[in-house]
């Protein structure tokens, strides 16, 4: 009896040192937030050194100098409504220039032929006129040498405008360069006096890396924007405000930052906090800093707003000199999918002339 005793106690005290070494060695093989940050940002330093190489990016950063969105290019008169359906504007257009003195005056389907029938909605241009929009209604002497080695392929769209606050747009899309598939793009956009507003714009790069910007609005309102490589988050950013009538955005409710397997979270009324893989740091002192108060701005890391973090070991660092010059990209990408220039400029605009049989 004493035998078996002894043997379940040493039984025992076995399974609490094993228990008590896996516990030390899960708690060894956490990753200290100064090594995850600093490996999350590089990984974001490469992706968008990747991404901002590029034609596509180079092609999401052309931009009228003016803020347009697909799908609200119309006029703001409440009587004004139209339904222009894919199966009214499919075919190949090819661009052709114009000669003319009033090309500025003419619409831009002028400057296009359509040369084949097929399901989708067909544009090829030359990307020299897509990357300098001024002048693409423009005729100038080299136009006739150049090739329509840009193309962007519609496979699904509408725009069913009934007001500025009243519309249900989409356009998918591929984007071709020299023949080559540079990506893949996405917008969904509805305004609606039931359902407030939902926007979610997507761009697909050729080589794995995804960037989306999603928007929704009720009582609290939802905004997100995210850099992705094969589904993983690389970087995102994630705002919940609630209305209020004397603010664009209203109030900040909550902020959510997300740099690899690193997030920061602060919720209004609340410090921020930091987690590795979902373990929080309580160690970590983060201060959020906005450099206005402006509310009808809509902060985010490559606007106006910078993290502050001061590591276990007492040293400090922000979030925008981790990331370094990588910010100014990422700003460009978070702009462009809010406007979407070239597929409002190009698509849109043929698709009105046609509505329109101009």
């Amino acid at each position: 009896m004493k035998n078996v005793a002894f043997k379940l106690s040493g039984f025992f005290l076995l399974s609490l040192l094993v228990l008590s070494c896996s516990k030390t060695e899960t708690g060894s093989s956490q990753i200290p937030l100064k090594e995850a940050l600093t490996s999350s940002t590089q990984n974001l330093n490469s992706a968008i050194t990747d991404i901002s190489a590029s034609q596509a990016f180079q092609l999401l950063s052309v931009n009228s100098g003016v803020t347009l969105k697909s799908g609200t290019m119309m006029t703001t008169t409440t009587g004004y409504n139209a339904f222009i359906p894919l199966s009214l504007v499919k075919g190949v257009y090819d661009y052709k220039a114009l000669k003319t003195e009033a090309s500025r005056e003419y619409p831009l389907i002028r400057f296009f032929t359509k040369s084949a029938s097929t399901s989708n909605m067909v544009v090829n241009m030359p990307l020299s006129k897509l990357k300098n929009p001024h002048v693409l209604r423009e005729y100038q002497k080299a136009d006739s040498t150049l090739t329509n080695n840009f193309s962007i392929s519609v496979s699904d769209y509408h725009n069913n405008y009934n007001n500025y606050h009243d519309y249900d747009y989409v356009n998918v899309a591929d984007i071709s360069i020299d023949n080559v598939k540079a990506g893949g793009l996405n917008i969904k956009s509805i305004v609606s006096p039931n359902h407030n507003t939902q926007y979610a714009s997507q761009f697909d790069f050729s080589n794995g890396y995804t960037a989306k910007y999603l928007y929704s609005s009720n009582d609290t309102t939802v905004s997100s924007f995210s850099i992705l490589k094969a589904g993983s988050v690389l970087y995102e950013e994630k705002l919940l405000t609630i209305k209020k009538d004397t603010a664009k955005f209203g109030r900040e409710h909550q902020y959510i930052l997300t740099i690899g397997n690193v997030k920061i979270v602060r919720k209004y009324g609340s410090p921020a906090e930091v987690y590795v893989n979902g373990v929080l740091d309580p160690k970590a002192v983060v201060t959020i800093v906005d450099n206005d108060d402006n509310e009808d701005s809509e902060h985010s890391i490559s606007n106006k707003r910078d993290i502050q973090i001061t590591f276990a070991d007492g040293t400090v660092s922000t979030v925008s000199a981790l990331i370094g010059k990588s910010i100014d990209n990422i700003a460009t990408l978070f702009t462009s999918l809010h406007q979407v220039y070239f597929a409002a400029y190009v698509v849109d605009w043929i698709a009105y002339d046609i509505y329109y049989k101009r």
